[in-house]
């Protein structure tokens, strides 16, 4: 019986496995954005593409590489993604001048309860607040597109309900909602900030020139405390240079 050597594991003999770890770190660098396994296998012209079993060693291998380098290899919800290392953000982020866009606690709050909450609507995010959420908070979210309308409900005048998309998970480096922290592990939005990185390690927090009008305190149950003095909270974003606080 003929023996198969090691050098013969590949299912296409031409393509060593170095070759598949080279090929997936250019398509992952050139991407800009998180890819699936089915993505990273459309690379790969007939003949030549690997197994999906071969793409995932390929892809543990890169992981292992990178273990003491500044870059890793995540999985997110929207794929695998090559990322700069969060203890490195001090030195990357001298790279621009560009200050990082201010969230006000309201849309924080607004945005947690959909994540924790979803399905809900606009009405039921008011009722656990208490007080009105303004249109721009609901329009900035889904510019940013972290949330998005997930059906309606079926009660009269039929409100349109909210939920977290891919992005937001990607963002986050959440594989899936059930990365989130539980709600016992929370007990203010200073914690919340901390566990799902609104601020990028080593950034400093200014001191706010803008404040949220006062509002009442969230009710009991409702996952967010809420505090008589609003803070706002600056999150690294992508988008143009803001030094407003966005509501």
């Amino acid at each position: 019986m003929k023996k198969t050597c090691k050098s013969q594991r590949l299912a296409n003999p031409r393509m060593s496995e170095a070759r598949i770890k080279h090929i997936i770190e250019a398509v992952l660098l050139a991407s800009g954005k998180p890819l699936t396994l089915e993505q990273l296998l459309g690379v790969f012209g007939d003949g030549e593409k690997p197994e999906r079993d071969q793409l995932r060693l390929a892809i543990d291998g890169l992981q292992e590489d990178y273990a003491d380098r500044g870059i890793e290899l995540v999985q997110v919800a929207g794929g695998f993604r090559i990322q700069v290392k969060q203890d490195m953000e001090p030195w990357v982020s001298r790279l621009t001048e560009e200050k990082p866009a201010r969230y006000s606690r309201a849309l924080l709050e607004t945005l947690a309860l959909i994540a924790y909450r979803q399905p809900i609507t606009r009405g039921e995010i008011e009722d656990i607040r208490g007080v009105s959420v303004s249109s721009s908070i609901v329009k900035t979210l889904q510019e940013r597109e972290w949330v998005r309308i997930v059906g309606h409900r079926d009660v009269p005048g039929r409100p349109a309900m909210y939920g977290t998309t891919r992005q937001f998970l990607d963002y986050f480096n959440l594989k899936g909602l059930d990365d989130l922290p539980t709600l016992m592990e929370l007990r203010d939005i200073d914690t919340i900030n901390a566990e799902l990185e609104l601020m990028m390690p080593g950034e400093a927090m200014e001191r706010p020139e803008e404040q949220d009008a006062e509002a009442p305190d969230a009710p009991d149950g409702a996952g967010i405390a809420s505090e008589e003095a609003p803070r706002v909270v600056q999150v690294a974003v992508d988008t143009p240079e803001s030094n407003d606080t966005i509501h």
